[in-house]
């Protein structure tokens, strides 16, 4: 597992190289502003039952830069459209769900997010005068704070 982690911490540090240079930034320019915290958890969803028993996790965005998934090689994962301009994705009645081609049940989510302090906010080269950021700048802490509230506030 160390191993592997060591290989995804180098594989996610290249994707978010990847990301900076399609944005026609710097190289680096996502580890300079703390986008590099990381963390992996082993994950196991057992096949649903019943029509009526869903073990697996409910209706979720993932709140980081980037997940990287591998898999056992069970089919399980689904993607959801939303309106454009809704952001949520808990008990909306406009959702489309999407089997995910090779989609499994056991799962090892490698994740690389914002350092905690790191503002979080639209790049200069992603917005202008005509298409202004629609979201303020934002701690990443607080952010993450702010989505588990509202995810754990509407479940319970």
């Amino acid at each position: 597992m160390e191993l592997y982690h060591k290989k995804l911490v180098t594989l996610g540090r290249n994707l978010i190289s990847l990301i900076a240079l399609a944005l026609n930034l710097d190289e680096d320019f996502f580890e300079k502003v703390g986008a590099c915290r990381v963390f992996m958890r082993l994950l196991h969803y057992p096949v649903e039952t019943s029509d009526i028993m869903n073990y697996g996790a409910s209706a979720h965005p993932d709140y980081g830069m980037i997940t990287i998934l591998a898999t056992d090689g069970v089919r399980g994962l689904q993607a959801c459209s939303i309106k454009e301009n809704d952001t949520s994705l808990i008990n909306h009645a406009d959702i489309t769900w999407v089997d995910i081609a090779q989609s499994y049940d056991d799962w090892v989510a490698f994740f690389v997010d914002p350092n905690p302090d790191c503002i979080v906010e639209c790049l200069q080269s992603c917005c202008s005068d005509t298409c202004p950021p629609k979201f303020p700048p934002i701690r990443s802490q607080d952010y993450l704070e702010e989505r588990f509230r509202i995810t754990y506030a509407l479940k319970g």
